[in-house]
């Protein structure tokens, strides 16, 4: 092909794709669930890092909270208040997702994985839908224990659940679960253990080309969790941990569902 024509062709392609970006209308992505989901512990600013200016994307999803204490609390009650303000957006998702918590041994958070837990997210996306909203219902983010090389499916029940809701009333699932399972199996434990909040603790570095996890143990207590630095744990994620899942979590979301796709920066 002439230079002339490859360069038409450019220019041509150039004003498409120019013409594609300006027919994008605003669009908001609201992100509830646990810490897994937060900023400073989960996949949040990495999963918000991937969309184009088009989408406003907030996250109101809070640490310790499970399906129960999450609206008990009255969070849930704030965030149908800004679901429900969408004039602004010609499109309102909302991104939810629980389970690390419901499981927990603590009252104020556990709840019953064959009667509770499922209405509780049935429940959300009713509401949700009732504010004018689509609910994009999300599996848990895996943690990381590994058991002689294999990982554990500690949240398979609760991504089995969230599943099972989702299809009997059509709502859109996006298996994070199966997802992050798949990859982090793959990775292994020492890549893996990269993903957590720092400093690795010196017994979990000792043990894990061994392929079991051990309970890291804290010589120190700055290496702990604080307010504001993330310790080391096999659920939560450090910064690099938040970029890697988080755009897991949007790539998987768009390869399908095409009209999320083109809001996603490009590679």
């Amino acid at each position: 092909m002439p230079f002339r024509r490859i360069a038409v062709a450019l220019i041509g392609l150039a004003f498409a794709t120019s013409a594609h970006a300006e027919t994008l209308k605003p669009i908001r992505v609201i992100m509830v669930g646990d810490s897994t989901m937060t900023e400073k512990s989960g996949y949040g600013t990495g999963f918000c890092a991937q969309f184009r200016p088009e989408v406003t994307c907030v996250n109101l999803a809070r640490g310790g909270r499970s399906s129960k204490s999450y609206r008990v609390e009255g969070l849930w009650d704030k965030a149908l208040e800004q679901i429900r303000d969408n004039a602004a957006y010609a499109k309102t998702y909302v991104w939810i997702g629980f389970g690390h918590n419901d499981g927990s041994p603590k009252p104020e958070r556990h709840t019953d994985i064959v009667t509770e837990f499922p209405l509780n997210m049935r429940q959300y996306g009713v509401d949700i839908a009732a504010a004018g909203a689509t609910p994009i219902f999300v599996t848990p983010l895996t943690q990381r224990w590994f058991k002689d090389g294999r990982l554990k499916p500690d949240l398979l029940p609760w991504s089995t659940a969230v599943k099972l809701i989702a299809r009997d009333k059509g709502w859109e699932i996006v298996d994070f679960y199966d997802a992050t399972q798949k990859a982090v199996q793959a990775m292994g434990p020492v890549a893996a253990n990269r993903m957590a909040g720092d400093p690795i603790p010196q017994n979990v570095l000792d043990t894990e080309a061994s392929g079991t996890s051990v309970p890291a143990v804290f010589t120190d207590a700055s290496q702990g969790t604080t307010a504001s630095h993330q310790g080391f744990d096999y659920t939560h994620l450090s910064a690099k941990g938040s970029a890697y899942f988080g755009k897991l979590a949007v790539d998987l979301w768009a390869s399908q569902d095409a009209e999320i796709k083109p809001y996603v920066k490009a590679e």
